[in-house]
C-alpha cells in the first residue's frame, strides 16, 4: 500500500513538472525548503503551499521544523506575496503571521513557549527548468526568538 501511495504522488509530481508555471490567479506552487537563521545559527527544514488568489498576489501557509542546540522549536507562518517582477526571475515582497512554538529543555519537559508576531522580508523565485524553480527568501520574524534568516529550497507547480 505504502509502495503504490508513493508511485501515485510520484507520478502526479512530475506530471505537473512540464506546466509553465506564472502568477495568474489559481495557480499554485508547492515549496520545500531548508532554512538558516543569523542569530542562533540554527538550521530547520520546512513546506508550504502558495496560492495565487489573484494576479500577482499570492498566500503561503508553511510549517517549519527548527533544529536548535538544545530542545526543540518550530514555526508555522502565513505570509502575503506580491512579485514586482515577472519571468525567469520573479522578485516578491512578503509579510505576514507567524508563531513559533518553543521547548527549552533537551527531554522535552522543560519550559514551553508559545510567541505569535508578524514577519516580513524579500524573496525571489527562479526558473529552473520549466516547471521546477529555486525558490529563496530573506526574512525577519517577530516573535521571540526574533530571528533573522535565509530560506531556500525547491518549487513545484501543482
Amino acid at each position: 500500500m505504502k509502495k503504490a501511495l508513493l508511485i501515485f504522488c510520484a507520478t502526479l509530481m512530475l506530471s505537473f513538472v512540464a506546466i509553465a508555471q506564472s502568477q495568474e490567479q489559481g495557480n499554485a506552487r508547492f515549496h520545500g525548503y531548508g532554512t538558516y537563521g543569523l542569530r542562533y545559527n540554527n538550521f530547520g527544514a520546512g513546506a508550504g503551499i502558495e496560492y495565487f488568489f489573484v494576479d500577482k498576489f499570492a498566500l503561503m501557509p508553511s510549517f517549519t521544523f527548527v533544529f536548535p542546540q538544545v530542545g526543540k522549536e518550530s514555526n508555522f507562518s502565513a505570509d502575503l506575496r506580491y512579485y514586482v517582477s515577472e519571468g525567469a526571475s520573479q522578485l516578491y515582497f512578503m509579510a505576514g503571521y507567524s508563531q513559533t512554538w518553543q521547548d527549552t529543555q533537551p527531554d522535552g519537559a522543560g519550559a514551553r513557549r508559545n510567541s505569535k508576531g508578524a514577519n516580513m522580508g524579500v524573496g525571489a523565485y527562479i526558473a529552473l527548468t520549466e516547471g521546477i524553480g529555486l525558490s529563496t527568501e530573506f526574512r525577519f520574524q517577530s516573535p521571540y526568538p526574533r530571528e533573522v534568516g535565509f530560506r531556500v529550497g525547491l518549487a513545484l507547480p501543482l
